[in-house]
Order: structure tokens, then C-alpha cells, then sequence
């Protein structure tokens, strides 16, 4: 991959109104050497997933004016879905691929969510590599309590300040703006219902509680199958083969099974391991789901 690229995989809450969707992705398309890779839209979460890469110019571009096309477009107070959420843009993570150093994408981040503050007025968040306060490196410290959660501490718990923008929340709500490494989203539906289920099965295999390392997940219910939602940080150390394990042992505790399993965006082709057993639809192009393919089919 002798490119410089930077991915952006940024995360809107919107999945069912396509023409808002649409909207959003054209005004990343618009931007010169902004090339979309993957559009993963869910009317469940009702979340949308848009992977892009670029030189870092081009992609720091496309982000603003893809976080401004969804604070005109999605009211973050009348958003319902199962998954956390802060904003209309919740979050918006760079990557470095190519070419490009980590440093860059601090960098990155912390210029996107100055011109967010500043031009937008929406609070905005630096986690992961990019995070001024240690504790706001986990994405998922920020959005404990989601929105509803922040609109109530926003303006009086210092620790809940933005980094960037008003103490207050507006109709877009806040964006978290991050640099980090590559990060896989994997899911697993179970043949129940039970969300109780899945939560005690996503505590129990989660680094956070004493489970796998590297390895975030909550329990939710996605078209009445309850779902144990991953985010795998570091799939090196713990492939999703083991995450599957860890789920399919736990499962077995409470006598069910693992339904089927979906990829969020795309992953790194070194993380196609054991794909045989990771339950995924049997027809699905696992091709299509690998960041260096989709980079050389469109690039």
C-alpha cells in the first residue's frame, strides 16, 4: 500500500431515513480524493457506518463537512436506537494506514474537533490517542449515559466539559473525535430474546470486567434477537475466533445458541482467521470486507 492514507470511519445516528443517509455520504463523496470504501447502514441501531480514506488533507475535509451535512439533518433528541450515543455524528475515529503517523492523526483530531467547536457550536470529545484527559481515552467513558446522560452534566460536572465547543447541547448533541488503530466491530445475534442474557454473557467476556483483553462489548436487543455487541481493539492479542469461543462457551451456561454474527465497516485482511467459524451469513463475500481489498478495488 505505498499511498499516503488516513481511514475515517465515522458514526452517524441515523439507519432507517435514507435520504438523510444519502446526504451525509454525498457530502464526503464531494471531497477531492475522498474515497468511500464502505457504507453499513442499521435500522435496528439505528446507526450508520461510513468508511473512508484519503491523504490526511482530503479526509480532515470530508469529516467536517460530513459532521456539519448531520447537525442540519438528524436531531439527536428525537433519535431512538439500542446503541450509545452522544450526537448526531457520535463518533469520528481516524486511522493511519499509510504513509502516515499516529501523530498526524492527533493531530487530525484535535484540529476537526477545534473547527467543530468553533464553526458548528457542538461539544466535542478527544478520546483514544488523542484524548487531553486520560480519562476520556476509552470511547466508552464518554458515552456512559449517552446523550440524555450528558445533557443533564454537560454545563455542571467539570469532568463532563468538552474539550471543544459550549457547555451545553444543542439539537446535534457531541461528537467524540479520536485517533486510534484499526478496530473491528463484530457482533453476535443469540437464539433468544433474553437481552439479560446477552449482558451477562458481554460482562463476562468483556477487558473492563476482568475477560478478554482488548475486547469491549455490551449486550442489546437487534430485531428481537438479543446481541452481544463487540468492539475488538487489539485483534492481535485476541482474535474474534476467540471472542466467538469465549461467547459460544458463556452461551452454553444459559442453554443457547450463537444465531449468526455480522462485520460492522471493514477489517484488516491479517484479521481473516478461522473465518469458518465465526458464524457469518452464509452468503456474504467475505472479500468485501477486507479494508485492503475494498482500498485496491476503488483506489
Amino acid at each position: 500500500m505505498n499511498r499516503t492514507l488516513v481511514e475515517c470511519i465515522p458514526n452517524f445516528s441515523e439507519g432507517r431515513r435514507i435520504n438523510v443517509i444519502d446526504a451525509i455520504t454525498d457530502s464526503i463523496a464531494k471531497v477531492p480524493q475522498a474515497t468511500i470504501l464502505d457504507r453499513h447502514i442499521d435500522p435496528y441501531h439505528n446507526r450508520t457506518v461510513i468508511t473512508f480514506v484519503g491523504p490526511p488533507a482530503s479526509v480532515a475535509q470530508a469529516a467536517f463537512q460530513a459532521v456539519s451535512a448531520a447537525s442540519t439533518l438528524i436531531d439527536i433528541k428525537q433519535h431512538d436506537g439500542v446503541h450509545p450515543r452522544i450526537g448526531a455524528t457520535d463518533v469520528v475515529p481516524f486511522v493511519p494506514l499509510s504513509g502516515v503517523s499516529m501523530e498526524t492523526c492527533i493531530q487530525m483530531a484535535a484540529d476537526l474537533g477545534n473547527k467543530v467547536g468553533d464553526e458548528l457550536n457542538i461539544p466535542v470529545y478527544l478520546y483514544g490517542e488523542a484524548a487531553i484527559n486520560i480519562t476520556r481515552s476509552k470511547l466508552a467513558n464518554l458515552r456512559s449515559g449517552g446523550y440524555e446522560g450528558l445533557r443533564k452534566s454537560i454545563s455542571v460536572d467539570p469532568e463532563r466539559y468538552p474539550d471543544y465547543g459550549p457547555k451545553h447541547l444543542g439539537s446535534s448533541g457531541a461528537t467524540a473525535v479520536g485517533a486510534r488503530t484499526p478496530l473491528i466491530a463484530f457482533n453476535i445475534n443469540l437464539s433468544t430474546n433474553d437481552v439479560l442474557i446477552a449482558q451477562n454473557i458481554a460482562k463476562a467476556i468483556r477487558q473492563s470486567s476482568g475477560g478478554l483483553d482488548g475486547v469491549q462489548s455490551i449486550g442489546i436487543i437487534v430485531d428481537e434477537l438479543a446481541q452481544v455487541a463487540n468492539n475488538i481493539t487489539n485483534y492481535s492479542m485476541t482474535p474474534i475466533v476467540v471472542v466467538v469461543d469465549a461467547i459460544e462457551k458463556e452461551a452454553t451456561k444459559y442453554g443457547v445458541e450463537i444465531y449468526d454474527s455480522e462485520i460492522v465497516g471493514l477489517i484488516p485482511q491479517e484479521a481473516m482467521k478461522d473465518t469458518e467459524r465465526w458464524y457469518l451469513p452464509a452468503n456474504l463475500d467475505l472479500s468485501n470486507c477486507i479494508l485492503e481489498h475494498c482500498i485496491d478495488a476503488l483506489l
